[in-house]
């Protein structure tokens, strides 16, 4: 019986996470990964190559700091609970493995960032913007 009520509620919250956004009216908040050759929008180029490459990199950043987040989360929750020396040192091994995790993930990102300007010879602005 607890078993049960333990499922409704976890099925209940994660229908609530898959709801929520359209009801607050917030579902753009990542962009369209492919944002042409749809209906009603031109077909696509070479030059929507970069903007979706780049729309990728964002959904991977978003998805990848929620997840970092909910790990961090996690971490303090082992930490603080933990009763002995060893539960402390889990929670601190994950802690150390999410920030370096994020630290490189965000690292490489801007090393893509670095490489794709000095190639398309943009200085400011995205440059994805190369058409």
């Amino acid at each position: 019986m607890v078993q049960s009520v333990r499922v409704a509620l976890l099925t209940l919250l994660l229908a609530s996470f898959v709801v929520f956004p359209y009801a607050a009216s917030a579902q753009n908040v990542i962009p369209t990964l492919v944002e042409c050759g749809n209906t009603g929008q031109p077909p696509c180029g070479i030059c929507d190559l970069a903007k979706s490459a780049q729309n990728i990199l964002n959904a991977g950043i978003y998805i990848a700091i929620f997840i970092s987040a909910v790990l961090f989360a996690y971490a303090g929750w082992t930490y603080m609970t933990a009763g002995g020396e060893g539960g402390k040192t889990k929670g601190k091994e994950i802690f150390m493995n999410v920030f370096i995790g994020l630290a490189l993930l965000l690292a490489a990102w801007l090393i893509v960032d670095t490489i794709m300007r000095v190639f398309t010879g943009a200085e400011l602005g995205p440059w994805n913007k190369i058409c």
